[in-house]
C-alpha cells in the first residue's frame, strides 16, 4: 500500500482528470479547516502562546490567522509546522486597516463575534463571493446584544462598533455552527448568560475549543449557554484530520468494487459523522481502526474498502441535509453511478455557499451526459446513469472543484475542471493527493 503525505500542490486554472481503475493507498489529511479557524482565533483572544500543530493548509484558515495578526496577537510559523500564537487575553488591539477575510464566511461571521464587545470600530471585508454572502443572521442577534453593525443591503463590507454587550436567549432561524459561534464569542464577553438554542444540532467544535482553553459552558439537548466575564488560556493542540476533505477520497474510492484505502488521524466528531452513516447505507465499506480523544475531539483511522455489489441509494433531507451541508456536492456528484440515485431536499443553503452549489451541481452533471432534477431546496439525480467526460465549470467554488474530480474518475473520457485553483481554498494538496490513490 503506498503511504501519502502532505505536500504543497502548485495550483493549475484547469486540471484534466482522466479516468481510473482503482483507488489504492493510505493518506494523511492536513488538519480540519472548521477547527483551524476555531483554534486560531479561541487561541488569538486568550492569554499565553498556543502552539498548534497540523494547522490547515487551506486559503481561508489562513485569513484567519492574519486577522489575528492585525488584531495584535503574534503568530509564528515554526520550522516544525506548528503555529505558535500569542494571544491577547481578551483585549485585541485596533487594526489600521480593514481585516480582509479573503473567501472565508467563517472568518467573518465568527470573528464578528469576538470584535462585537472589543472598545474600538472595526471593517471587514472579503473577495467578491463573500461579498455576495448573506451576514443579517448574525447583525440581528448582535444587535440584540447591542452591538452596532453597519451593512451593504444585508452583506460585507460589515463595520462592527464594539461596546458593551449583555446576554441574550436567542433560537437560530437557522441551522448555522457560525452563528452559534459568533454568539457565543459574543457571550463570553457579555454581562450575564448567552443561551443559543437550535433546532438541528450543527458541529460543535467551539463549544469544544472553548472548554479546551477552559471555559466552562453547559449543554443541553437543543441549546448551549455560556457565561460572560470568562478568561482563556492558551493551549497546546493537534488539529485533527478534515473529515469534510476526508469525503472526497471516501467517495472516490466506494466508485471501485477493489478499492482499500486509509485514511490516518482524521476527525471524527460525532456532529459531523453523519457523513460515515450515509455512505454505509449507500453500501459502502468503512471500519474505523483507531479511535482516541485530543481536547474533546475523537480522532480516527478509517479504511473504506470496495463493495462488489456496488451503491445503493439515498434520501437525504430535514435534519441531515444541515448536518451534510457541506459534503452535499460530492454525493450528488457520484450519484449517477448509484444503483437508485440520490435524493436531496431541505438544502437551500447551498444557494447562498461560495457559489450556488444547487445550480453549479447541476449544470456539471448536465455537461456530463446526466438526467438532474432540480429544485429550490435541493437535487434529485437518479441512479443508473453513464457519464462522460467534460468541461467543467466550478464557479470558483472548492467543493464543486473537488466533487466532479471525483465524478470524473468513472466517467467515459478525460475531464476538464476550469477553476480548479478554487480547490486551494480548503485543500492545496488535494490533486496530488487524488493522483496519488488512483491507478489508471
Amino acid at each position: 500500500m503506498r503511504q501519502a503525505n502532505s505536500t504543497a500542490n502548485s495550483p493549475l486554472s484547469t486540471r484534466r482528470i482522466s479516468p481510473a481503475t482503482n483507488v489504492l493507498g493510505s493518506l494523511r489529511l492536513p488538519g480540519d479547516k472548521s477547527i483551524s479557524h476555531r483554534y486560531a482565533m479561541v487561541a488569538g483572544f486568550a492569554e499565553g502562546t498556543s502552539h498548534l500543530s497540523n494547522f490547515s493548509s487551506g486559503a481561508d484558515p489562513h485569513s484567519t490567522l492574519v486577522c489575528m495578526q492585525q488584531l495584535g496577537a503574534r503568530v509564528e510559523h515554526q520550522d516544525n509546522g506548528v503555529i505558535a500564537i500569542t494571544g491577547r487575553a481578551g483585549a485585541f488591539a485596533t487594526s489600521t486597516a480593514a481585516l480582509d477575510c479573503g473567501n472565508s464566511g467563517s472568518t467573518m461571521r465568527m470573528l464578528a463575534g469576538l470584535l462585537a464587545a472589543q472598545p474600538f470600530s472595526s471593517t471587514l471585508i472579503g473577495d467578491e463571493s463573500l461579498t455576495r454572502r448573506p451576514m443579517e443572521r448574525i447583525r440581528k442577534p448582535l444587535i440584540a446584544m447591542g452591538a452596532r453593525i453597519d451593512l451593504t443591503d444585508g452583506h460585507a463590507p460589515m463595520t462592527i462598533h464594539g461596546g458593551p454587550l449583555r446576554g441574550l436567549d436567542y433560537a437560530t432561524p437557522i441551522a448555522s455552527a457560525q452563528v452559534k459561534t459568533c454568539l457565543l464569542f459574543a457571550g463570553l464577553q457579555a454581562a450575564g448568560v448567552t443561551e443559543v438554542h437550535e433546532s438541528v444540532h450543527t458541529r460543535d467544535h467551539t463549544e469544544l475549543a472553548l472548554r479546551a482553553f477552559g471555559a466552562e459552558l453547559t449543554r443541553s439537548k437543543g441549546s448551549v449557554r455560556i457565561e460572560g466575564g470568562q478568561r482563556l488560556r492558551a493551549v497546546d493542540a493537534a488539529v485533527p484530520g478534515d473529515l469534510s476533505s476526508a469525503a472526497f477520497f471516501l467517495c472516490a474510492a466506494a466508485l471501485f468494487p477493489e478499492a482499500n484505502l486509509v485514511l490516518d488521524g482524521v476527525g471524527m466528531n460525532p456532529t459531523r459523522a453523519s457523513l460515515l452513516d450515509v455512505l454505509r447505507g449507500l453500501g459502502v465499506k468503512l471500519n474505523v481502526l483507531q479511535l482516541s480523544e485530543q481536547h474533546g475531539e475523537l480522532v480516527g483511522t478509517l479504511q473504506v474498502v470496495g463493495s462488489p455489489t456496488g451503491l445503493e441509494g439515498a434520501e437525504i433531507s430535514g435534519a441531515l441535509s444541515a448536518q451534510l451541508i457541506d459534503e452535499l456536492p460530492v454525493l450528488a456528484a457520484i450519484a449517477p453511478y448509484t444503483r437508485h440515485g440520490v435524493r436531496i431536499r431541505d438544502a437551500r443553503e447551498l444557494r447562498v455557499k461560495e457559489s450556488d452549489r444547487i445550480a453549479l451541481v447541476a449544470k456539471n452533471l448536465r455537461a456530463m451526459g446526466a438526467e438532474v432534477e432540480e429544485f429550490d431546496d435541493g437535487l434529485n439525480v437518479p441512479g443508473n446513469q453513464k457519464l462522460r467526460g467534460a468541461e467543467i465549470d466550478s464557479g470558483d467554488d472548492h467543493r464543486i472543484a473537488m466533487a466532479f474530480s471525483v465524478a470524473a474518475l468513472r466517467a467515459a473520457g478525460d475531464t476538464e475542471i476550469h477553476g480548479a485553483e478554487a480547490a486551494a481554498i480548503s485543500f492545496p494538496e488535494f490533486f496530488d493527493f487524488l493522483d496519488r490513490i488512483t491507478e489508471r
